[in-house]
């Protein structure tokens, strides 16, 4: 029996396919994922939680869509925690720019109140509600290149303690209302977060990770305002301050990383040939002088 395909035929085929190869590709990653999530829970008889914002685009426009901790992330992976019996670690994977404050302090009084050891891991970053997720880790282990960052308030586009100092540096007669207002709340805003970072940094469960007199300095270094609510914060300076910090993470963690990867739209911006770099044999050095170009 002789099967006759005219163009069209060939090109409604060819339309299928491509349809269905996005979701086959995605399917294939996300059994990938879930493997090397238990092979790694395996490895550390723990249970792993992934809590990863990549900077994803709006296929059709283009336009950045910044992707950061919500209510939906909280539901989560309170849920995950629930689910975890209280004498088995935890391990949670970060990658993340911050996010709300209610979701982040959900899932940071969840962490503190497990009673086993709870790791976070932080391969590249975690900013803001990120750092504040890290602190109530009993353990936190990064990149040597891996940064923290800065836990003050910030109100719309501007930081808390900015307000305050304008309220500190011109007379109140020269300050307009709406600024007073907002100065008011950035004052109770600091001090609601201060008040929830000492009881992170306060915990003892399974046992005590701060220094007592470490505690106040840590908390002035990262909710004051000293610097901008972007500065990163080096895996030395946090160790300075005193927070329980080791470096070197699990190769494991970075095979989990590349599945998850960045949403492409045109060439990459960086590439480069994923192998250990070899070194060629030197060539010989030039005697006398080098000959003119040309």
């Amino acid at each position: 029996m002789l099967l006759n395909f005219n163009f069209f035929d060939l090109f409604w085929i060819f339309l299928v396919f491509s349809s269905l190869q996005p979701l086959w590709q995605r399917r294939q990653i996300e059994f990938r994922r879930v493997q090397a999530i238990k092979e790694f829970e395996r490895q550390r008889n723990s249970r792993t939680i992934l809590l990863i914002h990549r900077q994803e685009s709006i296929s059709l426009l283009g336009i950045p869509l910044s992707r950061y901790i919500t209510i939906e992330d909280s539901e989560q992976v309170l849920r995950a925690i629930r689910f975890t019996p209280p004498d088995v670690p935890i391990d949670l994977i970060l990658h993340t720019p911050g996010g709300l404050v209610l979701a982040t302090e959900q899932i940071a009084r969840a962490l503190i109140r497990h009673p086993a050891k709870v790791s976070v891991f932080v391969p590249h970053y975690a900013m803001s509600g990120g750092t504040m997720l890290a602190l109530a880790a009993d353990e936190i282990v990064m990149d040597a290149n891996a940064v923290l960052g800065p836990v003050d308030p910030q109100l719309g586009n501007f930081a808390a303690a900015s307000i305050l100092k304008v309220v500190e540096q011109k007379p109140i007669s020269e300050i307009d209302d709406q600024t007073l207002i907002m100065a008011d709340l950035s004052r109770k805003a600091i001090q609601q977060v201060q008040r929830f970072v000492r009881t992170l940094l306060q915990d003892t469960i399974p046992y005590p990770k701060i220094a007592p007199e470490r505690v106040e300095p840590i908390i002035e270094a990262l909710t004051a305002g000293r610097v901008t609510h972007d500065y990163p914060v080096t895996v030395e300076e946090a160790t300075e301050l005193g927070l329980p910090i080791t470096v070197g993470l699990p190769r494991a963690i970075y095979n989990l990383m590349d599945l998850f990867p960045q949403a492409q739209g045109g060439k990459p911006s960086v590439q480069y040939i994923p192998m250990p770099y070899e070194r060629g044999p030197a060539l010989p050095e030039p005697k006398g002088r080098p000959l003119p170009e040309g």
